[in-house]
């Protein structure tokens, strides 16, 4: 069968990142929590969202005195997707890119069920992926721990060591090489700089690619 390959969503297939870190701490700032970019991005990406908004009521706690405002994820929540209502994209190259990928492939993201389909459809992805599309709902331990892209390589029929990951987070690269498979660094995101990649790399990446056009390049020497 040869390789399948395993898609994080945000920062690698649509262009998200960026509107969530953007909301994220613009709302956290308004709640007297103020992060230094490079430091939110190191801790928070790649994190499901109860995992998120758990270290952050504990960031508050010890900040303030308080835990966030009882409606702060609601309110983050609905922010973002207006954003992404209006403003979400797919990473540059992706729907060409996975057009005439030949390989196995599904979406295995921290994202819920609901958001992901969102985000997926807006940019024009969702069919090219269905039934194929798994998140943080579908396992109990989400990212860093390796269980999701483990589903989803057993959802595909395929072992762990038949498996290319491809991730922009460092929660994510954990988790992949946590599972036994190859983690490969995707820096296409407008979110993502220099210490991403640094970060990455750090994490455990075997590689790091810079958009579709590497990833078809190093897929074709599997």
């Amino acid at each position: 069968m040869g390789h399948a390959i395993l898609f994080d969503c945000d920062g690698v297939l649509v262009d998200s990142e960026i509107l969530a870190v953007e909301v994220e701490m613009a709302m956290l700032a308004e709640c007297g929590l103020h992060y230094e970019l490079a430091e939110f991005k190191l801790r928070f990406m790649g994190m499901s969202d109860a995992a998120f908004y758990a270290e952050l009521d504990a960031d508050s706690l010890a900040r303030t005195g308080q835990k966030l405002p009882a409606r702060f994820q609601a309110d983050c929540t609905a922010r973002l997707y207006d954003a992404v209502e209006q403003r979400l994209v797919e990473v540059e190259g992706t729907g060409l890119f996975l057009s005439t990928l030949k390989h196995p492939k599904a979406v295995a993201s921290s994202s819920t069920s609901e958001k992901l389909a969102i985000k997926l459809r807006k940019a024009g992805l969702f069919d090219l992926f269905a039934p194929h599309i798994y998140s943080a709902d579908h396992v109990k331990n989400a990212k860093p721990a390796p269980d999701l892209f483990l589903h989803a390589a057993a959802a595909l029929g395929v072992r762990s060591s038949e498996c290319v990951v491809i991730e922009d987070s460092v929660n994510g690269i954990r988790a992949a090489r946590a599972a036994g498979m190859r983690a490969w660094g995707f820096t296409g995101g407008s979110h993502m700089d220099e210490q991403g990649r640094e970060r990455l790399s750090a994490a455990g990446a075997e590689t790091i690619v810079a958009n579709w056009r590497e990833v078809s390049d190093l897929l074709a020497t599997l």
